[in-house]
């Protein structure tokens, strides 16, 4: 769910986009704001309704995706080298911010 420029599966990703298939952001923070299909937002560590079996946001390019999605953008330092990580690095940004 970067807010860069959408990308094949099969490219490599830059310093400024996100890895195709990772969805770590989609499923590791808590949103407070309204999803389509998740009118109460969703919890922390629960996978958003709207992230499809490819680990790939269905609402991306749509009006509906919320604001906060929207601004969520890949960095390397949160997002780590791979899926794994950046689902742990942000779990431990969430924590610290929900206390």
């Amino acid at each position: 769910m970067s807010t860069g420029t959408a990308r094949a599966a099969g490219d490599t990703p830059t310093r400024a986009q996100c890895r195709p298939g990772c969805g770590a952001c989609c499923i590791a923070p808590s949103i407070s704001s309204p999803i389509p299909g998740m009118p109460h937002g969703k919890p922390a560590g629960v996978r958003c309704v709207q992230l499809d079996e490819n680990h790939l946001c269905r609402l991306f390019g749509d009006p509906r995706r919320p604001a906060v999605c929207l601004r969520f953008a890949f960095d390397s330092e949160l997002c780590g080298e791979d899926r794994n990580q950046a689902l742990q690095r942000i779990a431990v940004l969430e924590c610290g911010t929900s206390a």
